[in-house]
């Protein structure tokens, strides 16, 4: 028969809740443990990776933008007058200035035209007109003054004669004197006949030039409408490629309405469109460089467009040098503006993200040995500079001779380092 034994039963109690609460305190420590630990370091195959070596020496700042070759020269045509269209020229011509491009018609032009050299030619005949009988008027006045003339030396004669005779006594004192008032008025008619003949001759010039004003209003408003009516033979105005032409034969056209669009092939630009937060430090002479991908001229900044379109703002680039061969507009091509130049600086390639004034997250190689025999990266707080295209300027973080990963590294923010093989 068993002998019931209690404390036999409370000592295996106690011996299970012991192990028990061993085995949780061991739990939480081994799960303690294993928060501590860095997660372990992933592999990268260096064959997918992009590296580069911190250097020392001059860097240079640039910016780079896509855009198009445009003509630096395009006249807009614009009609000069109403009109209907003949007929004109088809799109893709080459043109010169003189070259007719375009032919309107307008009736009532022509007809105010012809309205107008009429009125000038009468304004003229009216001149001559008015010439001819001023002058048959100032032919008659000389003539009446050159009678009065003859009549005052007569009777100075015969004043001087008489007063000779007075004075021997051989004419009586009255008919002296009568001989000398006569004279004495012919005197005075004289010089009112010659200051008559003068006033009038001056006079001559100011009635003829009312004449001419009128002759002049008639021929400049003649001129106008004829210039207006050999105007709708349109002409490019300059040399190049007849672009557009937005009429069409027959359609009525209003005075000042765009028609067509000529446009220089030879002298072109580079419209560049580059990001508005990289043109803040573009000035207009600096120099460039537009890659037509079948050559690259220089070149330098002659506009910045002030307006944002799209996140970029245009920048126009005179070209230089020579065109190659093809290089036409819209030929799309690639620009690089020259912003500044470094001297004595630790720069680097750009990273996928590498902003100007920034700190960023780099993985350097552990020691500074060649690419090939890289084993391990770990991360490094790099101050960036100045950013160029291709290049940064390294402030703080690195040294000359470390070899950092430029590749985008974003799935690798939670670890600090890196294996490669």
């Amino acid at each position: 028969m068993d002998i019931v034994r209690p404390e036999i039963k409370r000592k295996k109690r106690i011996r299970r809740i012991i192990y028990g609460c061993v085995g949780v305190v061991l739990v939480v420590a081994i799960t303690l443990g294993l928060k501590q630990l860095k997660p372990a370091a992933p592999s990268v195959d260096k064959a997918t990776l992009w590296p580069d070596t911190v250097q020392r020496g001059s860097m240079v700042i640039d910016v780079r933008g896509l855009g198009t070759l445009v003509p630096e020269k395009i006249n807009f045509v614009s009609a000069p007058a109403d009109g209907i269209v003949k007929d004109h020229m088809l799109a893709g011509v080459p043109v010169k200035p003189d070259t007719v491009i375009m032919t309107m018609t307008n009736p009532t032009l022509e007809q105010q035209t012809l309205d107008a050299e009429y009125q000038l030619k009468g304004a003229q005949a009216s001149y001559l007109q008015t010439k001819a009988l001023l002058e048959n008027q100032l032919m008659d006045k000389r003539t009446q003054a050159a009678s009065v003339s003859s009549l005052y030396k007569s009777a100075e004669m015969k004043k001087e004669a008489s007063q000779k005779l007075g004075e021997l006594g051989l004419k009586a004192d009255l008919d002296v004197k009568t001989d000398v008032v006569q004279a004495e008025e012919l005197t005075k008619e004289n010089d009112l006949a010659q200051k008559e003949v003068q006033t009038f001759e001056d006079s001559i010039g100011a009635q003829l030039a009312v004449a001419q004003a009128t002759v002049d209003q008639k021929n400049a408003l003649y001129n106008l409408d004829k210039s207006l009516l050999e105007q709708l033979h349109i002409k490019a105005g300059i040399e190049g490629m007849l672009q557009e032409v937005d009429i069409e034969v027959g359609q009525k056209v209003v005075q000042g309405t765009l028609i067509a669009k000529v446009a220089n092939q030879v002298q072109l630009k580079a419209a560049l469109q580059i990001a508005e937060t990289q043109t803040s430090n573009i000035l207009i002479g600096q120099q460039a460089s537009v890659d037509t991908h079948v050559g690259i001229i220089p070149g330098h900044v002659i506009r910045i467009d002030p307006a944002v379109t799209n996140g970029t703002r245009t920048v126009d680039v005179h070209l230089d040098g020579a065109l190659p061969q093809g290089a036409v507009p819209q030929l799309s091509v690639e620009g690089t503006v020259m912003i500044d130049r470094l001297t004595d600086v630790l720069y680097v390639g750009r990273p996928v993200h590498g902003e100007a004034n920034s700190t960023i997250g780099l993985f350097k190689v552990e020691g500074q040995v060649p690419w090939s025999d890289a084993r391990e990266a770990s991360r490094a707080q790099v101050q960036v500079g100045k950013v160029s295209v291709n290049k940064i300027q390294i402030v703080k973080g690195l040294q000359v001779g470390d070899t950092v990963i430029l590749s985008d590294m974003s799935q690798d923010d939670q670890y600090d380092r890196i294996e490669l093989k």
